[in-house]
């Protein structure tokens, strides 16, 4: 998978060698030189200049996510918890929107997680949802869903069996020089998990070449460099090469260097002390070979020149040789929508990767869990607002005329009259309610003059 800015492209389709790949040429004594393209696939993240690169939010996992979104170490492990309550509760994170509501979710009921998790912190969630909204901005939200890109889509070869070239359209992630680190870093990781051990093959299956490579390695935290250098270290055994294309091998950290068996070292230009530090590094770090100044000879390689070593049979770097390098076999220079359209529509996986996929994942599953308990809260309001409509104020209804009366939870029993009593007359009401007058005031009297008596005798 190479990186393509508009100055080199490789097309299906031989092209006229320029007057200076002639004379190159003619300089080598090459003879007839074989002009012809090479089979080739574009691709673009965007999905505007090839098939569109894809994976999803769980493939990448919390390491490189958080890296993504530039998050500290608290952060970090918040980020993981929610990693690890869509794995115990089966919620797929497919996309920047399933990580959004299962991020929400967490931070609303963070004291249900705490004791099972650790702590989820209000101002951790804000982070992480602040990240991905600027991500969603740049654009890299398109690089999360489905249909997630197959690696052995990458190791197709055509009817003549010679290796297709990936080609990624890089123009555009390059601004955003964290989401390309971080998605040149999930393509190496994934290879190393997935791809079976084959050995130290006679040809590998698959080479990468990744350009700009000290974004791979700028503000990178020391477990995702350790991570780098284990995968570099072991990635041979599955049959990928590596290739790290930078402008200065110190961009490169020692842990990882020292893992690369061959190397292609051009023309350095010693203009700062850092540039002299380089030159002297790189110079060090080669094979010496008394019959070249390696020094001397890296300020002075010229166009399509190089210092190169490279591992031989047993595995040792040979002596370093300054070298010409071949010109390519295809044409040099940009191809043009045209040509690259048709590249796109001539491919074996065109129509597989163009049209997203939306299926059910944790945002779904999510809002309809939200729905269900909406409806179910909206559902005991009303039974509650009927039930308070029946009983004004708190008190039963009283009963109509004619009726037996009811009984309400709550409330005692209205007392029944024993049978076969009538009602009383008015005259009888009249006559009882000056009894009870007149004695409640006969007992006043009695006892304020009982009163009396003690209070005087005191």
């Amino acid at each position: 998978m190479a990186d393509v800015k508009g100055d080199l492209a490789g097309v299906s389709r031989p092209g006229a060698a320029t007057p200076k790949i002639q004379e190159r040429v003619g300089l080598l004594k090459l003879g007839d030189y074989p002009f012809e393209g090479s089979p080739v696939a574009f691709w673009d993240i965007f999905g505007e200049q090839g098939h569109p690169v894809r994976t999803t939010v769980s493939d990448m996992g919390p390491l490189l996510i958080s890296r993504l979104l530039n998050l500290n170490d608290v952060q970090s492990g918040v980020l993981t918890i929610v990693f690890r309550i869509a794995d115990d509760s089966g919620l797929h994170l497919l996309d920047f929107k399933d990580l959004r509501a299962l991020a929400q979710h967490a931070g609303d009921h963070a004291e249900e997680f705490e004791t099972e998790y650790g702590r989820v912190s209000p101002a951790s969630i804000g982070a992480i949802q602040r990240g991905l909204l600027t991500l969603e901005e740049q654009g890299a939200d398109r690089f999360f869903g489905e249909p997630a890109l197959e690696l052995d889509d990458l190791m197709q070869t055509d009817g003549a069996g010679r290796g297709i070239i990936n080609i990624l359209a890089a123009d555009k992630l390059m601004l955003t020089p964290r989401a390309y680190s971080t998605f040149l870093l999930w393509l190496m990781a994934e290879l190393f998990e997935r791809l079976p051990e084959v050995g130290d093959l006679e040809k590998p299956r698959l080479v990468f070449f990744f350009d700009e490579a000290h974004l791979l390695f700028t503000d990178a935290p020391q477990v995702l460099l350790e991570k780098i250098e284990q995968v570099v270290r072991l990635i041979r055994s599955k049959g990928v090469g590596v290739y790290f294309v930078t402008q200065n091998p110190l961009d490169v950290p020692d842990v990882v260097l020292g893992q690369l068996g061959n190397r292609v070292q051009h023309a350095l230009r010693a203009f700062t002390p850092r540039d002299q530090k380089a030159v002297r590094s790189a110079a060090e770090t080669f094979r010496q070979n008394p019959k070249v100044d390696v020094e001397t000879a890296i300020t002075q390689l010229g166009t399509g020149e190089a210092l190169v070593s490279f591992l031989d049979e047993k595995g040792q770097p040979e002596i370093v040789e300054r070298a010409f390098v071949l010109p390519p076999w295809s044409r040099i220079g940009p191809v043009t929508p045209a040509e690259r359209q048709e590249t796109v529509r001539g491919s074996l996986v065109f129509g597989h990767y163009e049209k997203a996929v939306d299926r059910e994942s944790a945002y779904e599953m999510l809002k309809a869990r939200a729905d269900r308990e909406a409806a179910a809260a909206a559902q005991a309001q009303a039974e509650a607002e009927a039930q308070a409509r029946q009983a004004p104020y708190g008190y039963p209804p009283a009963p109509q005329p004619g009726r037996a009366p009811r009984s309400y939870p709550g409330y005692p029993p209205a007392p029944r009259r024993p049978a076969g009593r009538s009602r009383d007359t008015l005259v009888e009401a009249m006559a009882k309610s000056a009894a009870r007058s007149v004695g409640s005031q006969l007992g006043r009297s009695i006892l304020r003059g009982v009163l009396g008596s003690i209070l005087k005798g005191r």
